[in-house]
């Protein structure tokens, strides 16, 4: 028996569809299955927000259940991401809900190996404490010439990528209200 190239395609291709609508079956014979459990989701309230990792501003689903976080998506009403998610957003809730986050201040004393814990209120004045402290011994009014220049040269910023746009306008303006001119972005683009 001769067979052309041709007719071993077509043969071919005729098997393969026979086999998968076989498989598969037609669209007026699959039977839609019945959910036999509820979501997670169902009576969670879904607030949008923007992924922290990075400039590109991808939007998330966040789904709160009981003041909890059960469920972090991608948005796919979202314009920049349609409800896809890199590897950092997709672990986000990895990140979120973690028992080995720390809940508490850590502080270790300069030349001790022990950490100790304090509270908020502790650390936020000793930072602001240390902050004035370093500024007010850095900061230079004038230059040598006599232009005036108001800055603080002790202190240096770095935004993290876990920042958004609008954390970080509020964080320039904090620093350079302060005096602070080495100020620099970290966002993983």
């Amino acid at each position: 028996m001769k067979i052309s190239r041709r007719s071993f395609l077509t043969g071919t291709g005729a098997s393969a569809l026979g086999t998968a609508l076989a498989v598969l079956g037609t669209p007026t014979t699959q039977v839609q299955a019945k959910i036999s459990h509820r979501l997670k989701t169902a009576e969670a309230k879904e607030t949008t927000t923007i992924c922290p990792y990075c400039a590109v501003g991808c939007g998330l689903i966040v789904s709160v259940k009981d003041k909890k976080i059960i469920n972090i998506e991608g948005d796919p009403d979202h314009p920049i991401n349609q409800g896809s998610l890199c590897s950092k957003g997709m672990s986000l809730y990895q990140v979120a809900v973690n028992e080995r986050r720390l809940q508490k201040v850590r502080y270790r004393a300069p030349g001790s190996a022990d950490w100790e814990e304090k509270s908020w209120e502790w650390a936020l004045a000793e930072i602001g404490k240390r902050v004035k402290k370093t500024r007010d011994e850095t900061f230079i009014t004038k230059e040598k010439d006599g232009k005036v220049v108001n800055r603080a040269d002790g202190l240096a910023c770095l935004g993290g990528a876990a920042l958004d746009n609008e954390e970080c306008y509020l964080l320039s303006k904090l620093t350079r209200a302060m005096g602070i001119t080495y100020l620099e972005h970290q966002a993983r683009i």
